[in-house]
């Protein structure tokens, strides 16, 4: 537990909070890199930083410490602490980092189109931009998986993280919907998006533990499954098709796209609601 009440990173990697957030809003809002005395030339915050996320992509985020990124950036392990006080700050930034990147051109339009008329002739496409943010959430969690090892309940919020909810928002305009509802269609998205790449996530490291694949897996289990089916115990499963586990079937496509009609029941009912007021 940090000084200033926060949960710091744990020492397997699966962070639940920031450490010092005094220190890390410093380092992320400007004025707060100090490298002292005689840093390497060179190295600085943002290579750290870009170092820290390069490593935690590839080997998981327990494969970050300073000693690890000293040998990354070929310098002393002290003279990142010149940089950053430690892991639970340095997660701060990483998660400014990888949660601010870029959003595809559909959601930065609709953003800016919200900024002159956002419910008119001609708003932005809303259903585009929540369709967009999905799947760039999606890849996003796919390039980084370490992020589902990590509670964002109480994430420290930098520049660019602020940038890519902005932009999120901006999209989103055009629903008409009260401010907690637009924060509440993003909240909903996300969860959804989370739950199957935590899911797909889940299935790679249980093959990498067991080094079992998912058929070789299943298979094992079918003698069983089928004699409980004959059972007569489970009538509802007994009677599903043979392709309702397939992995053809694409789950995300299927929940957006609900998701997406869902909202727009709810944009239509504002909308009728206004017309009759």
């Amino acid at each position: 537990m940090a000084n200033d009440g926060t949960t710091a990173a744990t020492g397997d990697g699966t962070a639940t909070g920031s450490g010092d957030t005094a220190r890390s809003l410093e380092l992320l809002w400007g004025g707060g890199e100090r490298p002292g005395r005689g840093p390497k030339p060179g190295l600085t915050l943002d290579r750290i930083v870009t170092a820290a996320v390069a490593v935690a992509d590839a080997e998981g985020l327990s494969a970050v410490s300073m000693r690890r990124l000293s040998t990354e950036l070929g310098t002393g392990t002290m003279s990142l602490y010149r940089y950053v006080p430690g892991k639970a700050e340095l997660l701060d930034l990483m998660l400014d980092r990888v949660l601010g990147e870029p959003l595809p051109a559909p959601v930065e339009e609709a953003a800016e189109a919200a900024g002159t008329d956002a419910t008119g002739p001609g708003a932005p496409d809303w259903r585009a931009a929540v369709d967009t943010m999905a799947r760039s959430y999606l890849d996003n969690l796919r390039r980084h998986p370490w992020l589902l090892k990590i509670n964002q309940a109480r994430t420290v919020l930098g520049p660019s993280a602020l940038r890519g909810l902005e932009l999120a928002l901006g999209g989103l305009r055009g629903m008409g919907l009260r401010d907690p509802e637009l924060i509440g269609v993003i909240i909903t998205v996300n969860s959804f998006v989370e739950g199957l790449a935590r899911t797909q996530a889940d299935a790679a490291e249980a093959v990498r533990q067991t080094g079992l694949s998912d058929e070789e897996f299943w298979d094992r289990q079918r003698p069983y499954l089928e004699r409980a089916m004959l059972s007569g115990a489970y009538p509802m499963m007994a009677t599903m098709a043979e392709d309702t586990f397939s992995a053809d079937f694409d789950h995300f496509e299927f929940g957006l796209r609900r998701l997406i009609a869902g909202f727009e029941a709810l944009v239509r009912e504002r909308a009728e609601a206004a017309t009759t007021a």
